[in-house]
């Protein structure tokens, strides 16, 4: 008998299945992948919080002796805004990296077999055990020559990624889902210099991007609307999205053309949505429980966060601080609460729409004042809220670093002056401004409606 069992052995289940054996739990963790094995497709970076975890968990160390370089600066170009700023720092850690997947997977499992998880690979779970009234109380699973595996636990955990066989058998229902919204090509090249960057760039429906990763090399790549992601061949890849960055950013795309592509061209997209996290016996973590568009490339620092999360409210469940089933659902919620505004920033980012003149004279605006280009960075990064950087207040601050003269546009020379110049016994005029923001700044000025 096990007190908890992990279904999914990979960032968001190995993270979870050490906390828990490192709280003095007796964990089993199930993959039906041979380790190593079963190569995930990603774009590798982690933002700084996900980065705080490895340092809490006494595992950075072992990230950065992979030789995979620091990065401290994020940017955004959008036809003539060019912000590129450095990352806030979050508990003293201020920088991201994108490791290898599969270094990073194997140092977590290792850690979670050190902190004493019981680890099995090559299982299929087949189906779920439960009791009289319905709660979930072990596995039944087969290895690859077929043979039975059937063990019992307090919880079982599906950390078995956005299609999660634990969450079909439960049937947690999903909430504020919607469909692929782009699909992107990336691929490893080589040659590249690196400058502990991460440049992303929004022109014509596309999304280029590119930063330092593992081994000497650079991610490269594009997402595109679905309608538009027409490429058949490695050849077409290669000019779709060299062609790409030529529209953008002309001196990479030639610094593209005089080095090369060192692996294959990937593929991805996924639905997003929110899932039911927890019930009667069983818990949801990482994808499992909530997959977003990876344009904000927060999968992995999401799956980390989650983790954590998950285990402190097992562990609280556990040794009878809080009855399980409370801790379960306090862990759904403190989840929804961390993820819901920047699920909704991704989201909207996802759709790939071109930036209008508003928002391109609030990007160079944000150029002018470093507390806002960082938090800007920031919030790609998970690291500020959305609704904190889309506050009025912050808004209305921003508005002092507007070009001068008749650069922002006749709206924004409006809003400005409603916030600063109006007469103050015309106390309705914030208000006007935050209305007409809201109305000129895309999908995120919801944030001030």
């Amino acid at each position: 008998m096990y007190d908890v069992i992990v279904v999914g052995a990979r960032i968001s289940g190995a993270s979870t299945a050490m906390l828990l054996s490192k709280a003095g739990h007796r964990v089993l963790l199930l993959d039906r992948a041979v380790f190593p094995g079963g190569k995930a497709a990603a774009t590798n970076l982690v933002h700084p919080p996900g980065i705080l975890r490895l340092k809490k968990w006494g595992l950075l160390d072992e990230l950065t002796a992979t030789g995979c370089p620091p990065i401290r600066e994020y940017g955004l170009q959008s036809g003539p805004a060019r912000l590129m700023a450095e990352l806030p720092s979050v508990e003293g850690v201020n920088e991201a990296y994108s490791p290898e997947r599969s270094r990073l997977d194997q140092i977590l499992l290792d850690a979670a077999v050190k902190a004493g998880a019981e680890l099995r690979t090559g299982v299929s779970l087949r189906s779920l055990l439960t009791d009289e009234h319905g709660t979930v109380t072990g596995v039944r699973g087969e290895t690859e020559d077929r043979t039975p595996v059937i063990e019992h636990a307090r919880l079982v955990v599906g950390a078995d990624g956005s299609n999660s066989t634990v969450a079909r058998l439960v049937d947690a229902e999903k909430y504020d889902a919607h469909p692929v919204l782009n699909k992107s090509h990336w691929s490893y090249w080589e040659g590249l210099p690196h400058d502990g960057r991460v440049r992303t760039y929004r022109h014509a429906h596309k999304h280029a991007f590119t930063w330092p990763t593992h081994d000497g090399l650079t991610i490269v790549g594009v997402a595109l609307p679905v309608a538009d992601f027409k490429a058949r061949s490695d050849e077409d890849r290669d000019r779709t999205v060299i062609s790409a960055f030529e529209e953008v950013d002309p001196a990479r795309a030639e610094l593209l053309r005089q080095t090369k592509r060192a692996d294959r061209w990937m593929t991805g997209s996924v639905p997003n949505f929110l899932r039911r996290s927890d019930g009667p016996g069983w818990a949801l973590v990482g994808d499992a429980g909530y997959t977003r568009d990876p344009i904000t490339a927060a999968g992995i620092t999401d799956a980390l966060r989650s983790a954590e999360l998950l285990s402190e409210a097992v562990d609280a469940g556990l040794t009878g601080r809080r009855p399980l089933p409370e801790a379960l659902a306090s862990y759904g919620r403190q989840r929804d609460a961390l993820v819901s505004g920047h699920y909704r920033y991704t989201r909207d980012h996802a759709t790939i729409a071109n930036h209008s003149r508003e928002e391109i004279a609030f990007i160079r605006a944000m150029t002018r004042s470093p507390t806002h280009g960082r938090d800007m960075v920031g919030m790609f990064a998970t690291m500020i809220h959305p609704s904190q950087f889309y506050s009025a207040a912050n808004i209305h601050a921003l508005l002092d670093h507007l070009e001068p003269g008749a650069g922002p546009g006749w709206k924004l020379r409006m809003v400005r002056w409603l916030v600063r110049g109006a007469p103050r016994h015309v106390p309705p005029a914030p208000r006007v401004a935050d209305r007409l923001i809201a109305k000129n700044l895309g999908p995120m000025g919801t944030y001030l409606a």
